[in-house]
C-alpha cells in the first residue's frame, strides 16, 4: 500500500501550533505524535473518531481523574499508565471518551513527561520512548 509523504509547514512565531491541527489530513490508523501546544480536545477527538491515534505530551493545568491504573515497570522509567477522564465541563464535552496518562521519569534529563493518548493496546514504554 503507498502511503502519502509526510508534510511540514514553516511558520513564523505568531501562528499557534494548535491551528495547524485544521489544515492536516488525519489518516486511519496512523500514529500523530505532538508536544503540548496541541492540546485542543476537540481537535484531538477528531483522531478519535477518524480512527487514527495520538500522543501528546499534557500539559499541567489539564484537569482529570483517574479511573484505572495500570501495573508498570519502574525500572523502564514509566512511572504510571493511568486510565482517565477529563473533568472539566468544556474539556470533557470535546472529548467524551477515556484517554491514557503515561508518566515517565527522563533519568538523562532528570525530567518527568506526562503524555496523553487514545491508544490502549502499545506497551506504556512505547507511549513513553516516541
Amino acid at each position: 500500500m503507498a502511503t502519502s509523504p509526510p508534510s511540514f509547514r514553516i511558520t513564523d512565531g505568531k501562528v499557534a501550533d494548535v491551528n495547524l491541527l485544521n489544515e492536516l489530513l488525519i489518516e486511519t490508523s496512523a500514529f500523530y505524535v505532538m508536544d503540548r501546544g496541541y492540546i485542543d480536545f476537540e481537535r484531538l477527538y477528531a483522531f478519535t473518531l477518524s480512527l487514527a491515534f495520538f500522543v501528546v505530551r499534557t500539559k499541567t493545568n489539564v484537569l482529570l481523574q483517574r479511573r484505572y491504573s495500570r501495573p508498570v515497570d519502574k525500572s523502564t522509567g514509566v512511572r504510571s499508565d493511568q486510565i482517565v477522564i477529563l473533568t472539566s465541563l468544556e474539556s470533557a464535552m470535546a472529548y467524551p471518551e477515556a484517554l491514557r496518562r503515561v508518566s515517565y521519569f527522563d533519568a538523562v534529563t532528570g525530567k518527568r513527561l506526562v503524555f496523553l493518548t487514545n491508544n490502549f493496546t502499545l506497551p506504556a514504554q512505547t507511549i513513553a520512548q516516541h
